[in-house]
């Protein structure tokens, strides 16, 4: 099989994507797969994670995109991606744009774009997505595009003002993942949220579950599955 290749990418800072990219990361290692995650990210964050990781959990090889290689490394060793690879999981930089990942896609490529329930993240979003639009390769639909909805709360006019505009969309709405200390206890064990297994924790499980099974599915027989998280009726 082809490597997977998924890449995590908004231009937003502080979406979420080295939360969902750890995360992503972590649950392919749990099932055995080789998985090699660079990080693009100038603060590391996902070498801090990395190295915060027990020996009790599946080595990740994670690679510091963001510094530039020595005198004696060539960018393109720096960034090779070794033959038994099972899955590449890439987190990108915030102010990414629409050029810069052009350059980073190749065909049959997964993108997902973590957003949050404020004004300002859904607008710099829509240009995200937007310019994402007119690459190639997205208008040939040969790479997969979906959005999930990151630390949302229940019962907000702000998380429906998100989930109408995800609507919106043309491309496929996943899920969306509560707002919750759990994920903040997994980066700070070098961990998944998905690696944390507790009855308080289950309702995570759940949301997590159906962007797991649309990375799973080959893209020709994938329907995606747009459904809101929460179905109560909100307070302003």
């Amino acid at each position: 099989m082809p490597t997977q290749r998924i890449i995590v990418s908004n231009a937003k800072g502080g979406c979420g994507k080295t939360t969902i990219a750890t995360t992503i990361a972590s649950y392919y290692a749990s099932t055995g797969k080789r998985v090699l995650l660079f990080d693009y990210d100038t603060q590391g964050s996902a070498i801090h994670w990395k190295k915060r990781r027990s020996e009790q959990f599946t080595d990740i090889n994670v690679v510091d995109a963001a510094r530039r290689p020595d005198n004696h490394m060539t960018r393109s060793w720096q960034m090779r991606v070794p033959p038994d690879t099972d899955t590449v999981v890439i987190d990108t930089a915030a102010g990414i744009n629409g050029t810069e990942l052009a350059g980073m896609l190749q065909q049959n490529d997964i993108v997902v774009i973590p957003v949050l329930p404020s004004p300002i993240d859904i607008q710099a979003t829509a240009y995200f997505i937007k310019d994402i639009l007119l690459i190639g390769k997205a208008r040939k639909k040969q790479i997969r595009i979906a959005v999930v909805a990151n630390r949302v709360r229940k019962n907000t006019l702000m998380y429906l003002s998100l989930e109408r505009f995800l609507y919106t969309l043309n491309l496929p709405f996943i899920s969306s993942f509560r707002d919750t200390q759990f994920y903040n206890k997994a980066i700070e064990k070098g961990i998944g949220i998905l690696d944390i297994k507790t009855a308080k924790n289950r309702i995570d499980h759940e949301q997590w579950a159906p962007l797991i099974r649309w990375l799973d599915i080959p893209s020709e027989k994938l329907e995606a599955q747009i459904r809101p998280l929460f179905g109560e009726e909100v307070s302003s």
